[in-house]
């Protein structure tokens, strides 16, 4: 492929490097499995590739690094694991309240707890509804490969660039660790001004403050109002997802991640039953597909999340479906992946039911 460098790489190491190849300034961050090939990867690139990396001495002080660089201009990021993403929910409502731009990634384990080194997506409430203190959201995208976890690097930064927001990453153990082909193609990287950035007073500059304290109520309602304005902004131009099948689908399964490669399968398996099963991937978990998800349920007879959770997504379902249809769960904890004939058996129960 011309322009093209082609690759077999980890998912982490994939999205290591693409961080680079998108212009990352600066990576703070700490190991936590099963993560740790991304700061083991940028330790060795990034000095050698005009960035800089620096292991933090825990998660709370990491994301507290970007906070501080992101203020200063830098494009920056982190990653860590479920329990370190919880130690970071703090900075990371300071972050979105003062608006800057960042990319955080989360490569999920199982939990609650410190749980299980096994992937997950245990993290979807978190990453969705605001972890943190506060009425904020965070962009959130949900790679299902290791090419993705390369190109919503770029993604990512774009998008934390364009809205002044940061942008959340949240893939998991399995994809993380997964090898597959990556093609990291030939890229014009560019950088938005950013002058709201504390760069210093000079002769010709003004100081800029960044803060997300506001004593005065008046001035913080202000702040928020101007927050989920761009929330609806957001809403309204950033909307991803894939569609499998659905034109002529009775039955719909949502699932992102992992889980929609598992729902991929399961979609196969139905129609060679002569099931008429469809897909619907979230690409982005926010802003969520709710209005495709609303239109399909006009012609489906039921739909089903597919979740490495208890039931988590399904309640972002049932809200677009607005009881138009059942909406059923089916998913395994505790790190467990179900194979699409698990999945096809037991949602065909539960549509049964219907």
């Amino acid at each position: 492929m011309k322009d093209a460098d082609i690759r077999l790489m980890k998912g982490n190491e994939a999205m290591a490097e693409a961080a680079i190849q998108a212009g990352c300034d600066a990576y703070f961050g700490y190991p936590i499995t099963p993560q740790s090939e991304v700061p083991e990867y940028l330790s060795r690139e990034m000095p050698n590739r005009g960035g800089i990396f620096l292991q933090a001495e825990s998660e709370v002080a990491s994301i507290n690094m970007v906070y501080g660089a992101a203020g200063a201009g830098a494009r920056v990021m982190t990653s860590s694991s479920s329990p370190g993403i919880s130690l970071m929910q703090e900075g990371i409502s300071y972050i979105a309240c003062a608006e800057l731009p960042c990319l955080i990634v989360n490569v999920n384990r199982g939990g609650p707890g410190l749980g299980t080194i096994q992937p997950s997506q245990g993290d979807y409430f978190q990453s969705t509804k605001g972890g943190g203190h506060g009425d904020y959201r965070l962009i959130v995208l949900a790679p299902s490969s290791v090419q993705e976890m390369a190109d919503f690097v770029f993604l990512g930064f774009e998008l934390a660039d364009k809205y002044r927001n940061p942008v959340l990453m949240l893939s998991d153990g399995a994809i993380g660790q997964m090898m597959e082909k990556v093609v990291f193609k030939k890229r014009d990287i560019t950088r938005i001004a950013k002058p709201w950035a504390t760069q210093g007073k000079t002769p010709d500059r003004e100081r800029n403050i960044v803060t997300s304290l506001f004593i005065k109520p008046e001035v913080m309602e202000k702040v928020n109002l101007r927050l989920q304005k761009k929330y609806d902004d957001i809403r309204r131009n950033e909307v991803r997802f894939d569609e499998i099948m659905t034109d002529d689908a009775d039955y719909l399964l949502v699932a992102y991640g992992l889980s929609s490669r598992i729902g991929h399968k399961t979609i196969q398996l139905a129609r060679a039953k002569g099931l008429n099963w469809g897909l619907l991937r979230p690409i982005t978990l926010f802003p969520f597909p709710y209005e495709r998800i609303s239109e399909l349920a006009n012609q489906l007879k039921g739909a089903a999340t597919v979740e490495l959770n208890s039931g988590q997504m399904v309640e972002d379902v049932r809200l677009a479906v607005n009881g138009k249809i059942k909406v059923g769960h089916y998913g395994r904890m505790g790190g467990i992946i179900p194979s699409p004939e698990e999945v096809q058996e037991n949602l065909e129960k539960i549509f049964k039911e219907f």
